[in-house]
């Protein structure tokens, strides 16, 4: 599709204001304290905001509105327990990032266990980020493939290489200030969005939320074989159930908040522990509204080509195409010009706001926990900061590799293989955390007890995942809560490991919430 001239000078306003962003921070850095947390020197409000950014990527743009167009509203629990998250993490997480200058979410890891137990951190984060930026570079790539025509691979390279550009030069201030803008950006697009199936709907809202409930689209239920089936209430690990999507949420977001660079590297951004708190409180009161927007919107377009019915859209319902194409093609197809450039322009912020983070933070643990901390010590800041630059671009390259890779594979909607990846990959950061936060026990040895046992738990997760077992030792479990006893695993391994071996004298002050020393967070 050609986009009218309208739509190309809003593109181009909107680009070539965020890479003169990167440039024009790019003479802030200096050093590596610039780099990676901007001096230590920003307002609640702003990280906030970059907060919001970063955990509003092209899955929440594209991802949400295809599970709400062919399912229902199942998999948006978990996003309702993010306040509940946010009190446990700002009371019990926060001081542990906030004593000292830390850069790095896992430097407590060296400091409660040692460092090998960092080390560790370190490479589950890098791993997991990897994938995930995968994943959303290649939504990003069906916009781009919409609106430029071009073979998805060309849309991956041009998309990924934009991102990396701004990224690397402009360090974590560019990161920050760009997702401030493109959480606007985002924003005001998807509302024209919804206001245009409005009005074009004959019978207006009204007709979104009657059509919709009609067809049990509002539900918490799961599609299978082409209908809909509400889900129970209670606890169960062999089914999806109302409770266990929000237990999966709780733990979903203290990983979240605990263990993700990406968080802590905002938390010692922060001019200090009050701006830190008043940040994360911030993503609550924005993060909801918008996610809870863009399942409605998934709904409304349901209605829209319900009432308006296409080809395409029946594929996308059926799973000839994938249900990630819907708001693309939306966007292409039914948007005046003027208003398309804009949208598109949100769909790229929704993106770019994740990439961006998630880049900085990879050459971040890279160069702190890794290189500078193991591989090559003391040597002049300089130099790291020249290292970081090609972390940061090795980051970029395999996250191309990555989302090409993704573009030739057969998967469910995406929001579900970011779940399963997430779970396969990341689980027992936070039981490991948690062993060091809540108790006095464990140190390496047995840490290293609980990740052994954890790895084995994940393969056995992996090998069922892909029916490589015989049916008596498949998983007894939905692998959507392989992140929940993956972290359990990881904690009572620890725990009982800890309890068991010889102690070893260590000074834990301000490692626990029971040796803290009350001397006040900066």
């Amino acid at each position: 599709m050609d986009l009218h001239w309208l739509d190309i000078g809003t593109l181009s306003v909107y680009l070539a204001g965020i890479i003169a962003t990167g440039i024009y921070f790019s003479r802030k850095n200096t050093s590596t304290e610039e780099y990676f947390v901007g001096g230590r020197s920003f307002a609640g409000w702003v990280v906030g905001f970059s907060l919001v950014g970063t955990s509003i990527s092209s899955i929440t743009f594209l991802a949400f509105p295809a599970d709400a167009f062919k399912t229902a509203w199942l998999r948006f629990l978990p996003n309702l327990m993010l306040p509940v998250g946010i009190v446990i993490a700002s009371r019990i997480y926060l001081p542990f990032f906030r004593r000292g200058k830390i850069t790095s979410a896992y430097e407590y890891l060296e400091g409660r266990f040692g460092p090998s137990i960092r080390v560790y951190g370190a490479v589950a984060f890098i791993i997991t980020q990897l994938v995930r930026i995968s994943m959303i570079l290649y939504l990003l790539s069906l916009v781009l493939r919409e609106m430029l025509g071009l073979s998805p691979t060309m849309c991956i390279l041009v998309g990924g290489i934009f991102v990396a550009v701004y990224t690397i030069i402009g360090g974590i201030d560019a990161v920050i200030w760009t997702d401030v803008i493109q959480t606007l950006v985002l924003t005001l697009g998807s509302m024209l969005c919804l206001g245009i199936i409005i009005h074009a709907l004959p019978g207006g809202l009204g007709q979104i939320f009657s059509v919709a409930a009609a067809e049990n689209k509002f539900a918490l239920a799961e599609l299978a074989d082409g209908k809909l089936n509400p889900v129970p209430w209670g606890f169960s690990l062999e089914r999806k159930t109302v409770m266990m999507m929000f237990c999966l949420g709780l733990i979903t977001w203290l990983s979240e908040y605990s263990t993700n660079q990406n968080t802590v590297q905002r938390y010692c951004a922060s001019k200090n522990a009050h701006e830190a708190r008043k940040a994360m409180w911030v993503c609550v009161c924005v993060s909801l509204p918008i996610w809870t927007f863009y399942m409605f919107l998934g709904t409304s377009l349901f209605v829209f080509f319900k009432v308006f019915p296409t080809a395409e859209t029946a594929e996308m319902l059926t799973g000839v195409r994938k249900a990630e194409q819907v708001l693309p093609f939306f966007i292409m197809n039914y948007l005046p010009p003027g208003v398309t450039g804009l949208v598109i322009a949100a769909a790229l912020a929704a993106a770019m706001s994740s990439l961006d983070s998630i880049i900085n933070a990879v050459a971040t643990v890279g160069i702190v926990d890794i290189y500078r901390r193991h591989l090559v010590k003391n040597r002049d800041d300089r130099h790291y900061l020249k290292v970081a630059w090609v972390f940061a671009s090795v980051a970029a390259v395999i996250m191309m590799v990555g989302a090409i890779l993704l573009a030739k594979s057969d998967t469910k909607t995406l929001q579900d293989t970011a779940t399963i990846l997430a779970s396969l990959f990341g689980g027992g950061l936070l039981g490991m955390y948690m062993l060091g936060f809540l108790t006095k026990k464990g140190d390496a040895r047995a840490v290293g007890f609980g990740i052994g046992a954890t790895i084995l738990f994940t393969c056995w997760t992996m090998l069922s995942s892909r029916q490589l077992l015989p049916e008596v030792l498949e998983v007894p479990f939905d692998l959507y809560y392989t992140i929940i006893i993956g972290n359990i695993v990881m904690f009572a391994v620890g725990f009982l490991a800890g309890t068991l071996l010889p102690k070893r004298k260590r000074d834990l002050t301000n490692l626990t919430v029971w040796t803290q020393d009350g001397i006040p967070l900066e």
